[in-house]
């Protein structure tokens, strides 16, 4: 039985035929280092749902106010982590099946979405965070879409990913802990600020996700399988 490939190959089989860039490869290198720990005996699914409940718990912790948030930044890249890792022991124990794959972004989905609402715990306008959410839902919705009418590949690897979504929330969550005060020289709340570059970012991504659509997707319909 052939092996179950743990490298960049790997990835990029799982992901589409995306190749991954100098940064993904350092970032495999990490969790796959991980992956062979005893975390590898984790079921990847229970993985993707750890993430979930980590989020969950960084919004709860941003609720709470005072020095909590920064108990939320440790649990929003907790999730990030756990994000990739469910992946790489899949890869790793030979796991990787088209269910999980399911798992993964439905996991990934109603992640982003309490990550939007981790933002309005630490004081965004919920409109702005509604904003935030739709443009992930519409990002992946359309990409989703364009797959399932056979277009090859993801159209490509956007600025608006999920890890651009990790880091803006833990961001927002480490200024609120750590300067409750506001950003510093114009004492806009944290929150406020990186919801509104979410949005931004993540219609800088759409766009960039149909020009790579337009490039990719059939000419035909139904495709020529």
């Amino acid at each position: 039985m052939e092996e179950p490939r743990t490298d960049a190959a790997g990835w990029s089989a799982l992901h589409a035929g995306v190749q991954p860039s100098a940064i993904v490869r350092g970032w495999l290198r990490l969790v796959q280092g991980l992956a062979a720990g005893p975390v590898g005996r984790v079921p990847p699914d229970v993985l993707s749902v750890a993430g979930v409940l980590a989020v969950a718990g960084a919004w709860a912790a941003a609720a709470a106010g005072g020095r909590w948030p920064l108990l939320a930044v440790v649990l929003v890249v907790a999730a990030g982590s756990l994000d990739g890792l469910d992946g790489a022991v899949a890869l790793r124990t030979g796991r990787a099946r088209p269910l999980g794959a399911v798992v993964d972004a439905a996991a990934d989905r109603v992640g982003d979405l309490l990550l939007a609402a981790v933002l309005v715990a630490l004081g965004a306008p919920p409109g702005w965070a509604i904003a935030a959410a739709v443009s992930v839902l519409l990002h992946e919705y359309v990409r989703a879409r364009a797959q399932s009418v056979g277009m090859p590949g993801v159209g490509g690897v956007t600025v608006a990913e999920r890890p651009s979504r990790v880091i803006v929330v833990a961001v927002a969550a480490l200024g609120a802990g750590a300067l409750p005060a506001g950003t510093p020289l114009t004492g806009w709340n944290w929150a406020t600020v990186l919801v509104v570059a979410w949005t931004v970012v993540g219609a800088v991504g759409l766009l960039q996700l149909v020009v790579g659509i337009r490039r990719a997707i059939p000419r035909e319909f139904p495709p020529d399988r």
